[in-house]
């Protein structure tokens, strides 16, 4: 069962971000904007999608929040999943900041005993986070449709909105006929359904405070479901991302920000803009401002997990190593990103830490391991393992990708080709960064960076790298400080 176990988990962990890798490396870790994630591969427009549902893989020992709910998907092949509309849903993700875990699961395990009967995969199950079952869908000819799936929860949500209406109901009827103390507790039932019904919390925190009962519970909006208001939303995250991915981020902070105007109870916007701030922008205060309000409201975990990786990245930066990287670890345990993963490398391949180094950059390429920007990431770490020749031959392979530039630069830099160096990193610089600030935080981490240690007397690279704002410690001698962070 174990083994069972692992083999599911190592599958699933690929096909979670199959279709989700980062546009591009910035720098040695690398990636960002496009709110952490692309969509796939193929063009822009309809293939684009910009609501990707968090599916984790569940495991039976795993927690689930009590009260809450939890979509099961068990698949039936790598290509199901690969193929399959579930993994894009407006709906679907904004459930999962109601305490609604999307969960994928293995059908051989004890999960697949308990919920599945016989039923040809792939197969959705809807159910309480205390294992009760609720509903099933089977799929149509191998395939499950998101609509379906959707709609089964949906279908739910509005059978349990409706009795915390009639609790509501109950509860003011008792309080108009002067029965505080049976309307209070009525009250009470309904305040405590906050995570999956948030708008009916908010009304009955509000009759209670009529009543002279004060609540300290956090509260907030219910997110936007109404189906022709959300489809005008993610059309307009649509446009953000075109913009977006013509590098025109003026119009896609518009787009981004209009969305958001459109539900504040959308993380998504959020995400998108964020991620914009700070990876393309570099405006990094705005991007603080944003994260945190992701983090304080409530949020899917690919949304947290985006967040607090774009925290912990500019914490190292400031100088906070250790509660940057706090931040980081944090990232990955919330949903696993390889844009996190790979910044988890440098920070220990800068720590001399070579194992750890090692283990973060497998996990980042077992999420995608043809991603070429993976590819280029781990060749960079080649060089000090005495494999330059197989850095070479991916640099080579892949030096036409701009948003490579940084890591092609360190692979021919350790590799004591100083000046195909200098020209990937100035085109990394002023062709590929667009935004000075953006530029003057690269050009510092680049003066910090264990592999361009043979540039840095260099008087080029010292020029090339004029602009560094000057943030972070500076190496002492070849040796990276204790503590000090390589490119990001």
């Amino acid at each position: 069962m174990k083994n069972q176990i692992s083999r599911l988990i190592a599958l699933m962990m690929v096909l979670l971000l199959l279709p989700t890798p980062e546009w591009a490396t910035c720098g040695g870790g690398g990636g960002g904007g496009m709110g952490g994630m692309r969509t796939g591969g193929g063009s822009m427009g309809d293939q684009q999608q910009v609501y990707q549902v968090p599916w984790k893989v569940v495991k039976p020992d795993d927690s689930l929040t009590a009260g809450g709910l939890v979509l099961y998907w068990f698949p039936s092949s790598v290509e199901e999943f690969q193929r399959s509309s579930l993994r894009n849903s407006r709906s679907l993700s904004l459930y999962a900041s109601q305490c609604v875990t999307m969960g994928i699961a293995d059908a051989g395990t004890s999960l697949g005993q308990k919920f599945l009967s016989g039923e040809k995969l792939p197969v959705v199950v809807l159910a309480k986070s205390d294992g009760t079952v609720i509903n099933k869908l089977q799929n149509t000819n191998g395939f499950l449709k998101v609509e379906q799936v959707e709609k089964l929860v949906e279908s739910d949500m509005k059978q349990r909105e409706e009795a915390i209406k009639q609790q509501l109901k109950a509860a003011k009827e008792k309080a108009k006929s002067g029965d505080k103390d049976g309307a209070i507790p009525l009250y009470r039932s309904v305040l405590e359904e906050k995570c999956l019904f948030p708008g009916k919390a908010k009304d009955a925190a509000k009759e209670l405070k009529k009543l002279g009962v004060e609540t300290s519970v956090q509260l907030f909006e219910a997110p936007v479901m109404d189906s022709a208001k959300s489809a005008e939303i993610e059309s307009v995250m649509k446009r953000g991302l075109e913009a977006e991915m013509n590098e025109k981020y003026e119009d896609a902070e518009r787009l981004y920000s209009e969305a958001r105007g459109m539900d504040p109870a959308d993380p998504a916007p959020l995400r998108y803009l964020g991620e914009l701030y700070r990876h393309h922008l570099g405006d990094w205060d705005k991007a603080r401002q944003t994260f945190e309000a992701i983090l304080s409201m409530p949020a899917d975990p690919l949304s947290r997990a985006v967040a607090m990786h774009g925290l912990g990245k500019m914490t190292i930066h400031e100088g906070e190593f250790l509660k940057g990287l706090h931040l980081m670890e944090a990232s990955v345990g919330e949903y696993p990103l390889a844009l996190a993963y790979r910044n988890l490398a440098v920070y220990w391949n800068s720590e001399g830490n070579i194992s750890k180094a090692d283990y973060y950059t497998r996990e980042a390429t077992k999420l995608d391991p043809t991603d070429p920007y993976n590819l280029i990431f781990a060749a960079a770490f080649l060089p000090g393992n005495g494999r330059g020749d197989e850095a070479l031959k991916i640099a080579a392979e892949n030096e036409a990708l701009l948003p490579a530039s940084y890591n092609l630069a360190a692979i021919y830099a350790q590799l004591g080709q100083k000046q195909k160096a200098l020209d990937l990193l100035k085109r990394h610089f002023f062709q590929y960064e667009r935004y000075q600030a953006v530029r003057s935080k690269e050009m510092m981490e680049a003066r910090v960076d264990a592999v361009f240690a043979s540039l840095r007397e260099d008087p080029q690279f010292i020029a090339l790298t004029g602009a560094a704002d000057g943030k972070l410690p500076l190496p002492q001698g070849n040796k990276m400080q204790v503590g000090s962070p390589a490119k990001m």
